[in-house]
């Protein structure tokens, strides 16, 4: 039996309206040599490079499914490390646009990447409050850092030493030492979340910022520099300049320090602080690559630089400093004297770090990015939260540095949600409108090719060359050949909820707050500016209502009109005669959408409860009642000439629907914010749809069935394949289902297995000293004496452990016990027993104790015979599994010659049954063309 109904699958064709997402960074990137010229900028789950000087977009990095949340470049500026909202880190190469390099070791998402200074270790922090330090080149973890008990804000590596400092929302930063990766150090000198920190002064300096308008200043000392100084430290000299690293003393007097007891490698003392003119939290504190300029911004519009002065300007500045007080000390000094007076000036942290400028932008800041152009100008590329990217310079070095705005980036997207969509009757343009403007775009560009700004939109129609928009109750009528503002008319006392074009295209209807639906047509009216006629719109008829109106809908016929009102039922009118027919009541909240099938015995309603409700017109009976999203649904088409309609929620996703079966037929997954509004084109060949994330995506229908049974299993295997894949292998060595091997998941059966193990040790233990013992008997007895056998042995036989458990047993095991695994690891080896088993712990225990077990100069020789014994037991065994491979390859043709069919055709069977599927799909392809 053939099938009774056929659909057809939509795929994801295209993202645009996104200039820069909210959740990311924007970093300047090299391309084609060229520096300070292009940019990269997180959109939703790809990213973008942008052409600043021309203002286009000239590469795409195509991501998966999750949002982008940070982008750190390589040092070397061939690479760009993206983390995503899952906690995965992908590679791109900003020559080829591919992505081949993927870490997956986080389980929340990313907040900070940082590059080592020759970009082979690349650290990550995370929600999950974890760093990890990856391998770039090998594509592996390193280790797992866990110590910080919120996320991370910020990760840097110092150049000199192997260090990392971090800092996270647990008010704490944090000093690692990479070698033995562990915290040395612990700076408890902030009481609010610390948002960032910044390392300068050839890294002796710490700066952070946290949620106050303070930024804090730190004097890093290297212990070893101090014990073994190559140069004394100058303290105030009386008559002349003091040194540039002198101690600042607070203002009690006394050192204000964040030392711990007993400092290691370095210590940490504050030297003051910089205050900001912002009130608000710091929300990002960078440096540029030369250290020389400090910016930071808070929640505001408002970027403040500083500027780091050298070594020679400081000592220019202390210099007429002191003799401007040597000139003032002169004054008040007695007639008498001959002798200079005694001067002392001390240096303050201002006459370090000086004010440079405010950058305003024409929004509030998300995050920022500073490069220093070849002629000595400062660039400073803003991505700001109303989607839009701007470029400022200026040049640091004159005295009252003006910042200009040299570049912007606004053509590419709307600065606000955009609310309301539709398509041309020719399929080709879509048209966008937000609260700022209206857009129209190329469906095979996405280039905008018209704008107008306005004051406020809700809902727009393509009428002729015409579209009428409102919002506060106005409906403003434009030309879209010109963009010009034509007319604007006073429509509703309150707020325009909804509007519905006439199925003849001659008016249109209205719905708003003040409860009354009002009919318009349109007319020609002489033009004041011109001789010809321009098109405007007369108010004909008024219905009055108890409820606000929420949304209108002519039926395809224009015989009956649906009027959603807040007490949350739809009532149906006459259109001619305005005579009440039907009621539609069920809704637990009120009805937000809704749309009348083209042969006008369907309706569907779409309501803040969750549900869709498909109707019929001839009674008002509900037909079927769908619990369609797991949020509001926010809006509703069917598609036309057919009974499948689209709905879109504030869940984030677009469901398909069959409103004669009353099936679900696919979700179109994409968005990662609420879901605004959808159109179907007028072929219904192409679906678009905006959301809270600025995005606007054109789903495409394409010619490939679609088998509901089959659809049903591909989500069963999707949940399943991510379900493995959680349980893969721990992105470092030594971990257990993602989790450091210092806080390792211990089991009841774990513990067991390792208690097991100890009592194998342990037995070893005292049978080898029995061993011992009784050969000295014999030896002084001289003949040979029965030894006396273990109970424990004799009762049991071997003590054996899971394999399965294996791994996460040795983990759990002490240390102590580690020496007499290995001594018998090369016995076992060197009898041949198990050696792929015994090689895998063997290798197991050697990465996560590597560190204990090379300082161990016991365990040297131990090392070094298993060196010897694994690699001549292995290349045994792979001689053996090699000829073993080769005589079952001459038994199977030695099969197949005989019996002269395919042995082992089992196995090819599984590939057979794909390929029938695949024919039968082809089929049915060319049964619908």
């Amino acid at each position: 039996m053939g099938l009774t109904k056929q659909y057809l699958r939509y795929v994801a064709s295209a993202v645009f309206g996104v200039i820069g997402s909210q959740k990311g960074n924007i970093v300047f990137v090299t391309l084609r040599g060229e520096k300070g010229r292009y940019v990269a900028v997180p959109a939703c789950e790809h990213v973008f490079i942008w052409d600043l000087r021309k203002g286009e977009k000239i590469l795409i990095l195509q991501g998966l499914k999750q949002e982008v949340t940070c982008l750190c470049p390589s040092p070397d500026g061939l690479h760009l490390a993206v983390g995503y909202e899952d906690g995965s880190i992908r590679i791109f190469s900003l020559l080829s646009g591919e992505g081949n390099v993927t870490f997956n070791g986080h389980k929340a998402a990313i907040t900070t990447l940082k590059y080592d200074q020759l970009g082979g270790r690349l650290a990550s922090g995370s929600k999950d409050t974890d760093i990890i330090v990856w391998d770039v080149i090998n594509e592996s973890g390193l280790y797992r850092l866990k110590g910080h008990k919120d996320a991370i804000t910020q990760a840097l590596f110092l150049r000199e030493k192997n260090l990392l400092v971090t800092s996270g929302k647990d008010t704490m930063v944090k000093w690692w030492d990479l070698d033995t990766q562990h915290c040395f150090k612990t700076m408890v000198g902030h009481r609010t979340e610390v948002w960032g920190l910044v390392l300068l002064s050839e890294e002796k300096r710490l700066i952070t910022g946290a949620s106050d308008s303070e930024l804090r200043v730190w004097d890093i000392a290297y212990l070893q520099e101090i014990e073994d100084p190559e140069e004394p430290d100058p303290k105030k000299i009386k008559g002349s300049s003091p040194g540039i690293q002198d101690t600042l003393e607070a203002e009690d007097g006394a050192f204000e320090t964040d030392e711990a007891p007993e400092d290691r490698i370095l210590s940490c003392r504050k030297a003051g602080s910089i205050m900001r003119e912002g009130r608000d939290r710091v929300v990002n504190l960078g440096v540029d690559k030369t250290g020389r300029i400090l910016a930071c911004h808070g929640t505001d519009s408002v970027l403040e630089l500083f500027c780091i002065l050298s070594k020679k300007e400081i000592q220019k500045k202390m210099d007429k400093k002191m003799k401007k007080a040597r000139k003032k000390a002169k004054l008040h000094s007695c007639k008498g004297e001959e002798e200079d007076p005694e001067v002392n000036v001390e240096m303050s942290l201002q006459d370090e770090i000086q004010r440079v400028t405010n950058i305003k932008t024409s929004a509030k800041i998300k995050s920022f990015d500073l490069i220093h152009s070849p002629q000595g100008e400062l660039k400073a590329v803003f991505l700001l939260q109303n989607n839009l990217v701007e470029l400022y310079s200026l040049n640091p070095s004159l005295p009252t540095p003006q910042p200009v705005r040299t570049s912007r980036i606004t053509i590419g997207g709307h600065r606000s949600d955009v609310r309301t969509l539709s398509f041309s009757s020719d399929n080709i343009a879509v048209l966008s409108a937000a609260a700022d403007s209206v857009k129209i775009w190329n469906r095979f560009s996405f280039l905008n090719c018209a704008g107008m700004n306005h004051g406020g939109c809700r809902y727009v129609h393509w009428s002729c060359a015409h579209f009428v928009f409102s919002q506060t109750g106005k409906l403003q009528l434009y030309d879209l050949a010109s963009g010009n503002l034509l007319e604007t008319i006073d429509a509703h006392d309150g707020a325009l909820w909804s509007m519905s074009l006439s199925p003849d295209q001659r008016g249109f209807v209205t719905g708003g707050a003040d409860k009354s639906v009002k009919f318009w047509d349109f007319e020609l009216v002489k033009d004041e500016n011109s001789t010809q006629k321009r098109l405007s719109v007369k108010q004909t008829r008024t219905l009055q209502l108890d409820e606000d109106v929420l949304c209108v809908s002519y039926s395809p016929n224009q015989k009956l009109l649906a009027v959603s009102l807040l007490d949350c039922t739809v009532k149906i009118f006459y259109v001619d005669t305005l005579k009440f027919f039907l009621s539609l009541y069920g809704h637990k909240l009120p009805v937000i959408c809704m749309d009348i099938s083209h042969d006008g015995a369907l309706i569907a309603t779409g309501s803040a409860d969750r549900n869709v409700k498909i109707w019929g017109l001839d009674f008002g009976d509900c037909h079927k009642s769908l619990f369609a999203h797991d949020d509001s649904v926010m809006d509703l088409q069917f598609v036309p000439k057919s009974h499948l309609f689209f709905t879109a929620g504030k869940d984030h996703k677009i469901k398909q629907w069959d409103a004669d079966k009353f099936e679900h037929i696919q979700t179109l997954e994409g968005h990662h914010q609420e879901i605004w509004c959808l159109a179907v084109s007028p072929s219904g060949d192409y679906v678009v749809s905006s959301s809270h994330d600025k995005s606007l995506r054109l789903w495409e229908r394409t010619r490939e069935p679609l088998i509901l049974e089959e659809e049903r299993e591909m989500e069963r295997e999707a949940e399943y394949e991510e379900s493995v894949a959680k349980e893969d292998q721990p992105a470092v060595p030594g971990e257990t289902q993602g989790d450091s091997y210092f806080t390792g998941k211990k089991t009841i059966e774990t513990v067991k297995a390792a208690e097991r193990i100890m009592e194998a040790i342990e037995l070893y233990r005292e049978e080898t000293a029995k061993m011992k013992e009784h050969k000295a008997i014999c030896k002084a007895a001289g003949k040979e004496v029965p030894l006396p056998s273990n109970p424990i042995l004799m009762a049991y036989g071997s003590i054996s452990v899971s394999k399965i458990e294996l791994e996460e047993s040795l983990l759990v095991l002490p240390f102590s016990y580690v020496p007499d695994i290995l001594k018998l690891f090369n016995e076992f080896i060197q009898l041949g027993s198990d050696v792929e088993l015994i090689c895998r712990c063997l290798f197991f225990l050697l990465r996560i104790h590597f560190g204990q077990i090379t300082s161990n100069q016991m365990l040297v020789p131990v090392i070094e015979k298993l060196r010897e014994t694994t690699i001549s037991k292995v290349s045994q065994v792979r001689d053996v599994i090699g000829f073993n491979m080769a005589g079952l390859d001459y038994l199977k043709r030695e099969c197949e010659a005989k019996s002269e069919v395919m042995f082992f055709a089992d196995a090819t069977s599984h590939l057979e049954e794909k390929k029938r599927k695949r024919k039968k799909r082809e089929k049915l392809i060319l049964t619908l063309t």
